[in-house]
């Protein structure tokens, strides 16, 4: 830890400690001589400012909290690495906090957020958390809060999400352009408004435009749960299976291999994906992607629109595309 202080240049070159402050910030009543010392010596002894007194003077930390449920997901990778690039660009940092899907997790992760006098807050939440008022405080504070990808079903958030009807509906269609006629859909956890989302425009599209096709539900909150479900799915011979997440592909993938059989020749799967696990398999499996790259850049622009004085409360989706591989 550097234990360099003003004080201790103060000492050395026989100047007053405000002497020393206003040479460091480049004040004009410094002489250029004076600043000259001072410059060089903190320089050697790698003298630093104190962040936390500078925060507390301008009330500005330049810092954004993030809270995910866990940093290892593909997705939240990508929309990290997507805020965090924009913030250091514009000279922010980014303090980031797991919550691991646990909504005391969640607040403790909040606690530790505000002690930092953050400056603003990009947030999924837990599919647990039903009391938002927390985060709303934040705002009462003068400090944004954006929520991504999972959001409260409330209209006082500003959110960003996903294209999660028509991404379902995308892959719906898909699999009724491949003649598809016995289908089984594996959805994550249902009281989530994702999934909510997901799941109906999913089954409104198939009952819609394929009647004959049969439709077999089943939810899977996690990957090991893919893969036991699918144990079971697999039981009933459907012809394809679509898969919401990609939490949920890598458990149907180890369930299909697991049994041995052949995609697409046996039965054909489709996703919605960031698009990196897709790619983890031959044939590759077609996806409807929904980009954490692009949500991290939505999420941050619609940040510092609320730190330039927006009030408008934004619902905002990024665009999905179709990818096609080779499993259906």
């Amino acid at each position: 830890m550097n234990n360099t202080t003003l004080k201790k240049i103060s000492e050395i070159l026989g100047l007053s400690i405000s002497t020393i402050s206003r040479a460091l910030k480049d004040h004009p009543d410094i002489s250029a001589k004076t600043k000259q010392r001072v410059v060089e010596l903190a320089t050697t002894l790698d003298y630093e400012p104190n962040a936390n007194a500078i925060n507390l003077r301008t009330s500005n930390s330049k810092l954004f909290g993030l809270i995910v449920p866990s940093i290892s997901n593909w997705f939240y990778n990508a929309f990290i690495a997507s805020v965090e690039e924009d913030s250091r660009r514009n000279g922010y940092s980014l303090m980031i906090l797991q919550s691991g899907d646990d909504p005391s997790i969640e607040i403790n992760n909040l606690k530790l957020c505000r002690q930092n006098r953050i400056t603003g807050l990009f947030v999924c939440i837990s599919p647990e958390t039903t009391n938002i008022e927390p985060f709303l405080k934040l705002k009462e504070m003068d400090i944004p809060v954006i929520f991504f990808d999972k959001v409260p079903d409330d209209a006082r958030c500003n959110k960003v999400c996903v294209a999660d009807a028509l991404s379902a509906t995308m892959a719906a269609n898909e699999l009724i352009s491949k003649k598809k006629k016995k289908i089984a859909g594996l959805f994550g956890n249902p009281h989530l408004l994702i999934t909510q989302k997901r799941l109906e425009a999913f089954r409104k599209t198939i009952h819609e435009k394929s009647g004959a096709a049969q439709l077999i539900i089943d939810y899977a909150p996690s990957t090991e749960d893919a893969e036991s479900k699918t144990i079971e799915l697999l039981k009933e011979k459907p012809d394809a299976i679509f898969c919401m997440s990609d939490e949920i592909l890598i458990g149907v993938m180890k369930a299909i291999q697991r049994k041995g059989l052949s995609i697409p020749k046996d039965l054909g799967v489709i996703t919605i994906s960031n698009g990196a696990a897709p790619k983890l398999y031959f044939p590759e499996i077609t996806y409807v992607e929904t980009s954490g790259h692009k949500l991290g850049k939505m999420a941050y622009s619609s940040m510092m629109a609320c730190l330039g004085g927006s009030t408008f409360i934004q619902d905002l989706t990024i665009e999905s595309i179709l990818v096609e591989g080779g499993s259906l």
